[in-house]
């Protein structure tokens, strides 16, 4: 079975320029392929985790992954799926990024003997002569055609700047810059970088007249259609300080029945014999199909020793006389109480089940909070140090959200 195969098997494929001629480019050759990763943050998150598991079953096939940082285009900002424009970062603040990118991806591609490259964009693109750029380059797109793709479309109501609007050139540079350095023959990426991705394929026909390809990749979506990787905290990262493991498992192990197969199939390497088997389970069998989700996503992102502890932590939840060492803890001190009080909602801040008390005061409305296995039913609801036992008191949050506060 062809990587082609694999990929359209998981249902990880979306959309491709050239469906024969990529199948028979990935069967027949070993093939230098890209993706780009704008520097925003300093850390990777869920979002990005799909595009390098794709990287990952490319790279086992043979074939030559291109990581590309984007340290030029972030100066600039990416305006898909995005309603205001993006913040401004300085370039240090975006090489910094970079950086913890470039240390994050060595877990997942192997850039030993050559087997990867990584390229940083801003090695081009910062050094660029304006007015040759716009001569040799932006003489070839067509303004009344970009204005016909969704990533310029959702912003003109709105206002979109000319700096955005050089964005789709920029990334299409990129294109023909790896195409003649590396030989790059395709670029891979979201199903929301589709309009980008064709730019890049046309710029490299009309100045190179060369055949190279775009592919496109199911975005992780719920059922509905909501992206996923989005927490009361923000984005789910893959870094352990800004998401914890416990947390990062739990994630995981809370998704909806509807969606835990499709999980499965997108980003673990779960065999497909594995997860058609699972398919056929219902009910409270899911549970071990979510289960195994959480712990295979959690072993790739934070190790085998990382997935253990989470998983254990996850199980002494359910079972009696169970091990609770490492479920997410808060430590608090005396001067956490005013007059020996604390309020479940200040205290749900505090661990971080809640982002503000506002967001707590609904969730204890909602009958979604309880303190050692009371629920919490009167907003201004206090605990005190005789809520503690052993020191220890439990929160829960929901039917599966567990948190130990120390004393």
């Amino acid at each position: 079975m062809s990587v082609f195969d694999v990929l359209q098997e998981r249902g990880l494929i979306a959309q491709m320029t050239d469906e024969s001629e990529i199948r028979k480019l990935l069967e027949n050759e070993k093939v230098p392929f890209y993706i780009g990763f704008d520097a925003t943050a300093d850390s990777l998150h869920v979002g990005h985790f799909l595009q390098l598991m794709v990287m990952s079953h490319m790279q086992k096939a043979g074939h030559r992954p291109i990581v590309l940082l984007g340290t030029g285009t972030t100066m600039v900002g990416d305006p898909t799926g995005k309603t205001d424009m993006r913040k401004m970062l300085t370039v240090d603040e975006i090489n910094h990024n970079a950086e913890c990118f470039r240390r994050q991806m060595s877990r997942f591609i192997d850039f030993g003997e050559d087997k990867a490259i990584l390229v940083r964009n801003g090695d081009w693109l910062m050094k660029l002569n304006y007015i040759e750029f716009l001569r040799e380059i932006g003489v070839h797109f067509s303004v009344n055609k970009m204005l016909t793709y969704e990533c310029f479309k959702s912003r003109l109501e709105r206002g979109l700047t000319f700096i955005e609007f050089n964005y789709m050139l920029m990334q299409s540079y990129d294109f023909l810059r790896l195409s003649r350095d590396y030989g790059c023959k395709m670029e891979l990426g979201g199903d929301d970088q589709w309009a980008n991705i064709l730019g890049g394929v046309d710029l490299v026909r009309k100045c190179d007249g060369k055949d190279v390809y775009g592919m496109t990749f199911t975005l992780l979506t719920t059922k509905e259609g909501k992206k996923m990787g989005k927490t009361e905290k923000g984005a789910l990262w893959l870094d352990p300080e800004k998401t914890p493991p416990y947390e990062f498992f739990q994630y995981w192990r809370n998704v909806a029945d509807a969606d835990v197969i499709n999980c499965l199939k997108l980003i673990t390497f779960v065999s497909m014999d594995e997860i058609r088997e699972m398919a056929k389970w219902e009910g409270s069998d899911l549970n071990k199909a979510k289960e195994r989700l959480a712990y295979e996503l959690t072993k790739l992102v934070h190790g085998e020793e990382e997935a253990e502890k989470a998983l254990s932590a996850a199980k002494a939840l359910f079972s009696a006389g169970g091990s609770d060492e490492n479920m997410p803890t808060t430590q608090l001190t005396a001067e956490s109480f005013k007059n020996g009080e604390l309020e479940v909602l200040e205290l749900l801040v505090l661990t971080g089940l809640a982002p503000s008390k506002g967001e707590g005061r609904r969730l204890i409305q909602q009958g979604g909070i309880t303190v050692n296995g009371n629920k919490v039913e009167d907003i201004s609801a206090k605990v005190t140090a005789a809520d503690f036992t052993d020191n220890t008191l439990m929160l829960k949050k929901g039917k599966k959200v567990f948190h130990k506060v120390i004393l």
